[in-house]
């Protein structure tokens, strides 16, 4: 019988912790699939955050080194200098990346670093109880908001991509979400592409994915891949937002 799929080599056989319905299981193996495709898993390494991926050391088959909250991205540049022949890749929740690590995040794209940053975005904090993010959608209701996210009180949510796209030393940032085959699809040649131009030295890639947090949400799983697609996708459009790779061979 011919094999029309197997388990990438790119994830180990620890089971995920993750709750039931999270997309964060989705995206590990889109990450390891890239790696392993692209026969680099001998020599990448992985910077895990804190948030619910911070056990993502456990789960990706490569060197993994375990940052403190918000600081992946230094991590990630002292890992490069030191290790420029290596692969450099840091794996971050919305709260980790977008609120204490935002000027990690600012300084490693202005600094044109050739790293790679997977962005997971569920507009919540997700391993702390479901408090209100920077990422949280206007009069969305979380732990903190239960009234939904008031903008006049505590301001408008931040859009990375829009954000890091005005910084001359990114090279590719490009948003996607895992909540339908094509979605899937979309983000794993994404993920490959930025993985692609760490190889080719371009820069500073990073890509945002839109998640699921059914638990933290309130919501049936299904009903959490609907609420994405209605208001997440529609608050976050989905895209490529700059590509110098692109702009270099025009």
């Amino acid at each position: 019988m011919a094999v029309v799929f197997e388990k990438t080599k790119g994830l180990t056989e620890a089971p995920l912790h993750y709750c039931p319905g999270c997309t964060h299981g989705i995206i590990h193996r889109l990450v390891a699939e890239a790696l392993e495709e692209l026969g680099i898993l001998d020599k990448t390494v992985g910077v895990a955050s804190v948030g619910c991926s911070v056990f993502s050391y456990n789960y990706f088959n490569c060197d993994m080194v375990q940052a403190a909250h918000g600081r992946a991205p230094a991590v990630a540049t002292g890992l490069k200098r030191a290790l420029p022949d290596n692969i450099v890749f840091t794996y971050q929740g919305d709260g980790d990346l977008a609120a204490i690590g935002t000027a990690e995040t600012v300084h490693s794209a202005a600094r044109g670093e050739n790293i790679t940053i997977i962005f997971v975005n569920n507009a919540i904090y997700g391993m702390t109880g479901g408090q209100m993010a920077p990422t949280t959608l206007p009069n969305q209701v979380t732990q903190t908001s239960p009234y939904g996210r008031d903008v006049t009180v505590v301001g408008y949510p931040v859009k990375v991509c829009e954000m890091l796209k005005e910084i001359d030393g990114a090279a590719y940032i490009e948003r996607v979400a895992v909540n339908n085959v094509k979605n899937i699809k979309n983000a794993k040649r994404a993920i490959k592409q930025a993985f692609e131009n760490q190889i080719n030295k371009k820069g500073f890639s990073l890509i945002e994915v839109l998640s699921t947090c059914p638990t933290n949400w309130g919501m049936e799983p299904k009903d959490a891949l609907k609420w994405l697609e209605d208001n997440m996708q529609t608050y976050y459009p989905l895209g490529v937002y700059k590509d110098k790779t692109k702009e270099e061979n025009k």
